[in-house]
């Protein structure tokens, strides 16, 4: 295993432990986080399902959070997030020490490798999008921060997959070969092996992509991520992006090392 990997320490991955208690508080939680831009409305039923509750548990929480101005009613029968919610999000980003020690040298690779640059991390299943900075091309590719994607699809899910614990990613692993094939373990051994993992039309059609890992000790997985239209990325180009990608990672970690001083 290469330093780069070797260097996410575990205990920012592994599982908490449950808080006794709090059943009901974690099961409304659960429903809010239910919501993401693949399922941004649900229907009480939809919602019951999800978080294995009885549907008239789940029609009391969805009231609760109908009274907290969180939730509220569309179409008939389908409920959504509020604006309420953004404000949140926006805390969270500037709570994200790690966004804002990266985002200098996102803009300069953003710069040099002419395409968009990406930060993601490891929550539960997906890979989450913590900052993006975009190339001021008329083509682009857009990926909004809180924007996620499942663990182990597309180049950035595929480097945080392989980035976690032995015993926790083949946890994980064993659901996405079922649906992706067996191909999914080499590209996983690929990425150790040589500090990066590339995709093409897996989440967006006409997309390539490549992600590199950020080594962070103490904290959760972390990669940085450039994407682009396949067809202006040469061959030559792409090696040249992820060696490019490898030293920002360096680069970051250098001055998260310091930050942490």
């Amino acid at each position: 295993m290469t330093p780069a990997v070797s260097a996410v320490d575990g205990s920012a991955t592994t599982s908490p432990r449950r808080t006794p208690g709090a059943s009901s508080s974690r099961k409304v939680l659960q429903l809010l986080l239910a919501f993401s831009e693949r399922r941004w409305e649900a229907s009480v039923a939809e919602l019951a399902a999800t978080i294995g509750t009885p549907v008239a548990t789940t029609y009391r929480y969805v009231a609760l959070l109908k009274e907290l101005q969180l939730l509220e009613e569309g179409r008939a029968g389908h409920y959504h997030l509020t604006s309420q919610v953004m404000p949140l999000a926006r805390a969270a980003q500037l709570a994200n020490d790690l966004v804002r020690l990266a985002r200098p040298s996102m803009e300069e690779a953003a710069r040099e490798l002419g395409e968009t640059v990406m930060l993601f991390q490891q929550f539960g299943d997906t890979a989450v999008c913590a900052d993006r900075v975009e190339c001021d091309r008329a083509m682009r590719f857009t990926f909004e921060p809180g924007h996620s994607i499942p663990l182990g699809l597309g180049a950035s899910g595929k480097m945080l997959l392989a980035l976690l614990p032995e015993l926790e990613r083949e946890r994980r692993l064993t659901s996405i070969v079922d649906r992706h094939g067996t191909g999914v373990r080499d590209e996983l051994k690929h990425a150790l092996e040589n500090r990066f993992a590339v995709s093409s039309g897996e989440i967006d059609e006409g997309v390539w992509a490549c992600s590199v890992p950020v080594p962070t000790i103490g904290r959760r997985p972390t990669v940085l991520s450039m994407a682009g239209p396949a067809a202006r990325i040469t061959e030559e180009a792409r090696h040249t992006a992820i060696t490019a990608l490898q030293e920002y990672a360096i680069r970051i970690q250098r001055t998260i090392s310091s930050y942490s001083l």
